[in-house]
C-alpha cells in the first residue's frame, strides 16, 4: 500500500502463518511415507483426523462434502494442503474445504484451484460459501466435482 493511504501492510495473518506451517508439514510426512497405496491411506485418515478435529457446524459440512467429493470423483486422493481437506488428482489440488474457522470467517469455503476444468466463458466461480450442506447443496457439489475431473 502506499504510504499516502495511511495504512501499512504487516505481513501474514497469524492464521495465513499456520497454514503455511501446516502445508510444510505435510510436505515432510509426505516425503516420508512408503509405497503409493500407504500414502493414500495415511493421507485419507489425515484428512479424516483434521475434519474431525473442526467445530461443530463446520465438522459436520466438512464430513459430508468429503463423503460428496470421495464418491462423485474417486478420482481424486484426499489429501491435507495448507492444513485444509482436499482432493488432488495426479497429485495436483483440485478442490478443498476451508472451514469457517481457520481464517475466523463467516462461512466455509469449497473452492476449486486452477486444475478444476469448471471454466465456463470469460468468468466462472471457483469458491462457493457453504453455511449448510442440505441435499441440494450435495448435489450441486456433486456435479462441480464431476466437472471440475471431467
Amino acid at each position: 500500500m502506499s504510504e499516502t493511504s495511511g495504512s501499512t501492510h504487516e505481513g501474514f495473518t497469524a492464521e495465513e502463518r499456520a497454514a503455511m506451517k501446516d502445508h510444510a508439514q505435510e510436505l515432510k510426512a509426505a516425503a516420508r511415507r512408503g509405497s503409493r497405496a500407504d500414502k493414500a491411506a495415511e493421507a485419507e485418515r489425515d484428512v479424516l483426523a483434521k475434519i474431525a478435529e473442526m467445530q461443530d457446524s463446520d465438522r459436520i459440512m466438512a464430513e459430508r462434502v468429503h463423503a460428496v467429493v470421495t464418491a462423485s470423483a474417486p478420482a481424486l486422493a484426499p489429501k491435507l494442503w495448507y492444513g485444509m481437506p482436499s482432493y488432488a488428482l495426479d497429485g495436483k489440488v483440485v478442490c478443498f474445504f476451508q472451514s469457517a474457522e481457520k481464517f475466523k470467517a463467516r462461512y466455509a469455503t469449497l473452492g476449486f484451484s486452477d486444475q478444476a476444468k469448471l471454466d465456463e466463458g470469460a468468468m466462472w466461480a471457483a469458491g462457493f460459501a457453504l453455511t449448510e450442506v442440505t441435499a441440494e447443496v450435495e448435489e450441486r457439489i456433486a456435479a462441480l466435482v464431476k466437472q471440475a475431473v471431467s
